[in-house]
């Protein structure tokens, strides 16, 4: 297993590199920089010499420097653990990323846990009673889920909140721990405010498995020796989670390499609205503002978040699944 592990590893190596160089180019395609859009804002503010401002900040942050000259001292540098600087924030970014990742990494977990917690038995209950009332009912709020927009039920949840219970669920923390030291009280408080952004990211995710959780399994259901085993008298119960249910789980744990990152890129709509401090905005305002090097961190730990989350299904699979081999 060991060097299963290793082998994946290193032969995800190329495709960072090529990712990497993708999106720094992606990055650089918009003309001008980030001093660009800098010195846009501060000449609509009335700033004099902002052009001789941005000048300065050109040179310090080596923007007057070819393209793939910056590319590869801040890939050297990224390798080294030094991220380089934030253009907007003027903060190194691994303190910007920092402050984030733990937060998106609980809001990401969480949404994903609660849509597997509740997806799951629904679409097992969905299959073994086709067609019934409860099935109708669960079909309907899948097809209502998947359709809905996260960012849409947060603002609904908004004006729900603010207008008839006088509460607006803004933010992770409340405000007496926004800027406070991790204790076990700011723990509390962010548990506290995690549930409802949770629970919204979760919406899309816990309808899609619903539906595939049924379709799967009422293909396994139908297998032979399904009903084999119903024909030596195992009980319904042993058969369909012992057996079927073992089977149809595999597209989903399959799918679980995409769940991580694409909890991340999809909050970041909902992050916006409900203003959360996760990667999702933060990445969003690198990008708009061709703060690169923030923009390509999180490109990069986006990346990895795919890589081990496909390296971590490919080892549920075996698990769940003894016949499926490592080589």
């Amino acid at each position: 297993m060991a060097r299963y592990i290793v082998q994946r590893v290193l032969s995800t190596i190329p495709t960072m590199l090529i990712i990497i160089v993708i999106g720094f180019v992606i990055m650089e395609l918009p003309p001008g920089d980030y001093l660009t859009y800098y010195v846009s804002q501060l000449e609509a503010q009335g700033h004099e010499g902002a052009r001789e401002e941005a000048e300065l900040l050109r040179k310090r942050y080596a923007l007057d420097r070819p393209a793939h000259e910056r590319f590869f001292s801040w890939l050297w540098r990224f390798v080294q653990g030094d991220f380089g600087e934030s253009f907007a924030f003027r903060r190194p970014v691994r303190d910007l990323v920092g402050e984030s990742l733990l937060l998106t990494l609980v809001l990401s977990l969480t949404s994903l846990l609660i849509s597997w917690l509740i997806g799951i038995p629904i679409g097992v209950y969905s299959a073994t009673h086709q067609y019934s009332l409860g099935d109708h009912f669960f079909t309907l709020v899948a097809f209502v889920g998947t359709g809905l927009p996260g960012f849409l039920l947060a603002l609904v949840l908004l004006v729900f909140g603010s207008q008839m219970l006088g509460y607006t669920p803004l933010g992770l923390f409340s405000a007496e721990y926004e800027a406070a030291p991790w204790s076990l009280a700011r723990v509390g408080d962010l548990l506290q405010h995690m549930w409802i952004p949770a629970l919204i990211v979760a919406v899309t995710g816990t309808a899609g498995l619903m539906r595939t959780m049924r379709g799967n399994l009422l293909d396994v259901l139908r297998q032979n020796y399904v009903q084999t085993a119903r024909a030596k008298g195992v009980t319904e119960r042993t058969v369909v989670w012992r057996h079927a249910v073992r089977n149809a789980i595999h597209p989903l744990i399959m799918s679980l390499g995409m769940s991580l990152p694409g909890l991340i890129s999809g909050s970041s709509i909902t992050g916006i609205v409900l203003n959360l401090p996760i990667m999702g905005p933060l990445y969003l305002q690198a990008v708009r503002q061709q703060d690169i090097y923030l923009g390509g961190t999180f490109l990069i730990l986006v990346t990895l978040l795919l890589i081990v989350g496909n390296l971590l299904a490919d080892i549920l699979l075996v698990i769940v699944d003894p016949r499926i081999r490592y080589d």
